[in-house]
C-alpha cells in the first residue's frame, strides 16, 4: 500500500490568503493540528496550531508567513510504512504529499493512516490474536508458519516487536480461527513462550474447563 492510496477525501488545503482564524476553524472540524498549505499546485509548507498561536495570526493571511511554515512531505510511490516514519517521528497530525513532479496532490491524516492499517493487519477479520516472546537469533518465520499451518489455520497478519537493550523480540500473530487451543498446544511442544492469548472468551473457558475434566481423571486413576 503506497500513500497515493491513503490520500484524505475530505480535508482540504489552505490558500495563501486564508487566515490563521481559518486554518484553526478546519483544524478543529478535521481533529487535526496540521494543514497543508498551496500555492496553486505548488506546496508551500505545512501550518500547525502551535505556530499560528506563537505567531499570533489569527487575523493575517498563512502566506505572509511562509518562512516558518514546515516543510515536511511525502510522495505518492512511498510506502505506507514511511508513511507511519514520518508521521511519527516529526509527530504530525497530518503530512502532504507530493507527486513525482512536486506537484500537491493532498494529503493523509492520522485518522486516514489508522484506517488503512486496521485493513492491513486484519483488524476486523475474524480469529484470534497469540503473542510469543523468544530470543532473535531463534526467529524463524518459516517454522511459526508451520506450526499455525500444521493446524489448518492461517496467519491474517503478524508483526515483530525488538525488546530495548535486549536479544529478545515478540512476535504478535493474528490468525484466522477463533479457537486456537491446538495451535497454543503445538507452540507449547515446540519450547515457545507465549506471553499473551486473546480469544473469544468462551474458547478460553471451554479449554480450561476441558484441562480441569483431564486433571480430575488423572487424579482419579
Amino acid at each position: 500500500m503506497i500513500a497515493q492510496n491513503l490520500l484524505s477525501e475530505v480535508v482540504p488545503p489552505l490558500r495563501l490568503t486564508d487566515n490563521g482564524q481559518k486554518a484553526l476553524n478546519w483544524m478543529e472540524i478535521f481533529r487535526i493540528s496540521h494543514l497543508p498549505v498551496v500555492d496553486g499546485k505548488r506546496l508551500v509548507g505545512l501550518i500547525s496550531d502551535k505556530i499560528i498561536y506563537d505567531l499570533n495570526i489569527i487575523d493575517k493571511p498563512v502566506g505572509e508567513y511562509s518562512d516558518h511554515l514546515l516543510s515536511p512531505h511525502i510522495h505518492t510511490n512511498q510506502h505506507i510504512y514511511e508513511v507511519f516514519n514520518a508521521i511519527s517521528v516529526l509527530k504530525l497530525s497530518a503530512v502532504p504529499v507530493l507527486d513525482l513532479y512536486d506537484q500537491y496532490c493532498g494529503v493523509i491524516t492520522v485518522f486516514d493512516l489508522a484506517q488503512k492499517f486496521a485493513e492491513l493487519v486484519a483488524v476486523q477479520e475474524p480469529g484470534g490474536v497469540i503473542v510469543l516472546e523468544l530470543n532473535s537469533i531463534d526467529y524463524s518465520l518459516s517454522q511459526i508458519a508451520q506450526i499455525v499451518e500444521g493446524n489448518d489455520a492461517k496467519i491474517l497478519s503478524f508483526y515483530i516487536s525488538p525488546e530495548v537493550e535486549s536479544k529478545r523480540m515478540t512476535v504478535t500473530l493474528k490468525i484466522n480461527v477463533v479457537d486456537l487451543s491446538a495451535i497454543i498446544q503445538t507452540f507449547v511442544r515446540y519450547d515457545y513462550n507465549i506471553i499473551a492469548v486473546y480469544m473469544d472468551d468462551s474458547v478460553i473457558n471451554e479449554m480450561y474447563d476441558d484441562r480441569l475434566d483431564q486433571l480430575f481423571r488423572f487424579m482419579n486413576i
